[in-house]
């Protein structure tokens, strides 16, 4: 990324690229504050890569998942979501126009994939079980710890979405929910990368 543009910014556009803007709108738009064309906005997008705030990751000990709808223009997916204990780091998000083991299967396959297979803790929803013993991975229901911070970190997602929703609201027809997969995608890495930081220092 440009060292002479601050990031505020260049995280700024890559939000108004997210909400489904083309590059040369998001230009624009950043305009009244900061000068640069599409060119270099694209540069930004192609420098920007999620995975990368945990390539240098510690071994993740659990997954701790669950789902909650949230709300798209008029309709609902479910979103799911999965941190790790420790220092409640989002580990992966998705989501779904419905509710099912096979979706939770391939949610926590993708997470084995990535992190190395792992104890599960759900909140005992049936497709979980289902999910795990067709993946013969180890399931438990929440402690009190782990539904504490599973609900606390949806709620954040939940609260900071809604907002975002207020700014960019989905008027697609028809909606393939792409732009909000991007979106998602960001704030879980600005998400990250503020807790990697902390830790840091």
């Amino acid at each position: 990324m440009s060292i002479r543009t601050p990031q505020k910014y260049i995280y700024y556009a890559l939000q108004l690229y997210s909400s489904g803007l083309s590059l040369r709108k998001t230009s624009q738009r950043l305009f009244p504050i900061i000068k640069r064309n599409h060119v270099s906005i694209w540069n930004w997008i192609q420098s920007y890569k999620p995975q990368k705030i945990l390539q240098k990751k510690k071994k993740v000990m659990e997954f701790i998942i669950d789902e909650t709808l949230l709300k798209v223009s008029n309709e609902y997916v479910w979103l799911w979501v999965a941190i790790e204990p420790i220092d409640k780091i989002i580990l992966g998000i998705r989501i779904s126009v419905e509710r099912s083991m096979l979706i939770a299967e391939r949610f926590i396959h993708e997470l084995s994939t990535t992190y190395g297979k792992q104890s599960i803790s759900t909140d005992g929803g049936t497709w979980y079980p289902q999910a795990c013993k067709f993946l013969k991975l180890e399931h438990h229901l929440h402690s009190t710890f782990e539904k504490s911070i599973i609900e606390r970190t949806i709620q954040y997602i939940k609260d900071r979405t809604e907002s975002f929703d207020d700014y960019f609201p989905c008027r697609k027809y028809n909606c393939k929910l792409e732009h909000v997969m991007n979106w998602l995608n960001l704030f879980v890495y600005m998400h990250n990368k503020m807790i990697v930081e902390s830790m840091v220092k």
